[in-house]
């Protein structure tokens, strides 16, 4: 495909999900009709559609409108190039520009919604310009180095043996920001060997500051994946593994997960007993990782966020149960936004004096890679 007809196929696409489809649910259905894509034309087009969701306001404002089409001729004017060698109405490509649209571009405009502006302002507080700008940029790819498998210095040759270059982090050595060829990690050794496994760093460096014994019971109640269970199994041998989730089928891929890292960790249904640690990275609007999923940003409104709280309030109030004497749990979202951080254990801790905050802590883009919040709290 032409540039001009992969910027013909984005806007499609973003017209899609300015109607209210999901970014991956019309990009998934367009590269099934569309045989004729090469895998380069799909990570392609990937790309442009979600560079225009990250920027969704800006780009309107400098391309004449918030459509498909204006988010394209804007995302082309950021970028310095000229729209016309594009929009050329030549087979496959756009319509050539109107008058109105050679005229269009000037304003400014922020990239978030107009309602949550004063909430994230007030979260972030000097930070919350700095941290919407860094949203606006691609996430970079982080992989964790399972320390039952080998060393971070073991991965970084078999990456590079595999072309994929990588670099440790000073925060924490484990942490291989990956820098170079990452449409390979798949595919690659390290990967398929369970030597390395995608996960951002700021859940990493959260994973790092946990409390954790030889023997200690661990329950990692809102499981999804498993991340964080094979993030701890690696850092502790001799665990107790359990994983539970609401949605057992979000748990699917971790039996495969663990047997390829080395770690062994049970599923239950039902969680029953007490545990020395309870996990529990809990639903949330996902506001750390917008740059990653940003059509997500857009879809959320003030009566899901409301929702969301009060699903949040009940997890923290059914792990407490599970905690042990003098046990921990750790309240994590994927979140920047203070209702749901630092407020949810505030008022937890109003209703229920057995617990005491040990500490907390925020990553932001700033400090680390995405959005991530952490409380550890210990009951007395």
């Amino acid at each position: 495909m032409t540039p001009a007809a992969r910027i013909n196929a984005a806007i499609g696409l973003l017209d899609q999900v300015l109607a209210g489809r999901p970014a991956e649910q019309a990009l998934l259905r367009w590269s099934r009709a569309s045989r004729y894509a090469g895998s380069g034309d799909r990570a392609a087009i990937r790309d442009l559609v979600y560079e225009a969701l990250r920027r969704r306001n800006s780009l309107a404002a400098l391309g004449g409108g918030l459509s498909g089409r204006g988010l394209m001729i804007g995302l082309c004017r950021e970028t310095g190039q000229d729209p016309d060698a594009f929009f050329t109405g030549a087979t496959y490509a756009p319509q050539p520009l109107t008058a109105e649209e050679r005229v269009a571009g000037g304003g400014n405009a922020e990239d978030l919604p107009d309602w949550l502006l004063p909430l994230w302002r007030q979260s972030l507080g000097p930070d919350a310009d700095a941290v919407a700008a860094a949203m606006g940029a691609r996430a970079p790819v982080w992989l964790r180095v399972n320390p039952l498998r080998g060393t971070a210095a073991d991965a970084l040759a078999m990456l590079a043996r595999d072309g994929i270059d990588a670099e440790a982090s000073p925060a924490l050595p484990e942490a291989l920001r990956v820098t170079g060829a990452e449409r390979r990690i798949n595919s690659s050794r390290a990967y398929r060997e369970g030597l390395v496994e995608l996960q951002d760093l700021s859940p990493q460096l959260a994973c790092a500051a946990l409390p954790l014994h030889e023997g200690d019971r661990v329950l990692d109640y809102c499981a999804g994946g498993g991340g964080k269970s094979l993030a701890l199994a690696g850092r502790q041998p001799g665990l107790q593994l359990f994983a539970h989730d609401a949605e057992p089928a979000r748990m699917g891929d971790l039996p495969v997960r663990a047997a390829r890292a080395g770690a062994r960790i049970e599923q239950v249904s039902q969680p029953r007993g007490v545990f020395d640690l309870v996990v529990a990275d809990v639903p949330c609007s996902g506001s750390g990782t917008w740059r990653r999923i940003p059509d997500a940003k857009w879809r959320l409104s003030r009566a899901m966020l409301d929702r969301l709280l009060e699903t949040q309030a009940h997890i923290l109030d059914i792990t407490s149960r599970h905690v042990d004497s003098g046990g921990h749990l750790a309240y994590m979202t994927c979140s920047l936004l203070e209702p749901e951080n630092g407020d949810a254990i505030g008022a937890f801790l109003d209703r229920d004096s057995r617990f005491s905050e040990v500490f907390r802590k925020r990553w932001t883009p700033l400090t680390a890679s995405d959005g991530f919040f952490m409380a550890l709290l210990r009951r007395n």
